[in-house]
């Protein structure tokens, strides 16, 4: 157990106190005290590592499938002795143009809150410590928790929709410049980048209902007062969803700029080979007549009759140049 146990810990009037080492024996005290709650934090545990942990904490069954598959969406499902939340964390690398998401599962009880981990970009330690140093949020019991790790979570989805949108503008740049040549590459490049746009709408849309539901009353083992905390939660993660929103219209009219672009080359391209072809079936033509093998051809006999002929030929090629580059073909 303690290979997944991340950190475990009573929390008293808003203040860590010191417990017993034992989860059994700090839950056991937390629920006798009445005025404080147990944070346990794990990070992947296995179904062997997590079923003492279920047992002695009366988790549900079905939950606790979902927080050992890990392969779950966004949401809020509530439970007799228990509310299971499910949260995204969003990862984004730069240098890969990658988005990753992570999971992060929360149970929330009468005087408990269990943190299920999986990845290792979800902020949990920085939320323990900011909420250790903040007792008049952290005195509001588990609902304290679970606000504080859902506005990190949103808040650093924000901060992802930023950072996209700034790799989003240099790629449009890309694609607008003059003289782009490698238009395969950058159209897998476009066709990349709405792939992590679609990842990080995974993350972000769903989880728009459970936000709502804990705006209003009625949800249990949530504070009553704790409304206008969530309220401001869902305000941000409405701007992110709108951020993700735009990303995706954005994209979507920059891949079909590049594809209306690469037509276009595409149609000057064979402008220039028909010109150039069109230039090159007049000399053939000629030269083509007076290769037959006839007994009679006009101007045969004559010294001007070769000359005459290629002067035919360059002239007719000329004109065909001039009216071409006229008319923009070449």
């Amino acid at each position: 157990m303690p290979t997944v146990i991340v950190d475990c810990a009573i929390y008293r009037e808003g203040r860590r106190t010191k417990g017993p080492e034992d989860f059994s024996d700090a839950l056991d005290e937390a629920r006798t005290s009445g005025d404080a709650f147990l944070w346990l934090g794990m990070h992947e545990p296995t179904e062997e590592e997590f079923a003492l942990v279920s047992s002695e904490f009366g988790l549900h069954p079905l939950a606790v499938e979902d927080a050992l598959k890990a392969h779950q969406r966004p949401k809020l499902e509530v439970y007799d002795d228990s509310l299971f939340v499910v949260l995204k964390p969003i990862a984004y690398d730069v240098q890969r143009d990658e988005v990753t998401s992570e999971e992060l599962m929360l149970f929330v009880g009468d005087s408990f809150v269990v943190t299920v981990r999986h990845g290792e970009s979800a902020p949990l330690g920085v939320v323990r410590s900011r909420l250790e140093e903040q007792p008049e949020v952290l005195q509001h019991g588990p609902t304290a928790v679970l606000y504080a790790v859902s506005d990190a979570v949103v808040d650093h989805y924000m901060d992802v929709a930023d950072e996209l949108h700034l790799d989003l503008e240099t790629l449009e740049e890309e694609v607008f410049a003059p003289g782009t040549s490698d238009t395969r590459t950058l159209a897998a490049r476009i066709y990349n980048f709405k792939r992590q746009i679609l990842e990080f709408r995974r993350a972000t849309v769903p989880l728009t209902t459970p936000m709502l539901r804990l705006t209003g009353a009625g949800v249990p083992f949530v504070d009553e007062h704790s409304r206008l905390f969530f309220r401001d939660v869902n305000d941000h993660l409405t701007r992110a969803n709108e951020g993700v929103e735009s990303l995706d219209r954005l994209c979507s009219d920059i891949l079909a700029a590049h594809l209306a672009q690469t037509g276009v080359r595409q149609n000057d391209d064979m402008r220039k080979i028909s010109a150039w072809a069109a230039m090159a079936a007049v000399p053939t033509m000629v030269a083509g007549v007076y290769g037959m093998n006839f007994t009679h051809m006009p101007e045969l006999d004559q010294w001007w009759g070769y000359p005459g002929a290629l002067l035919v030929m360059a002239g007719a090629v000329y004109g065909l140049y001039r009216t071409f580059k006229r008319r923009g073909w070449l």
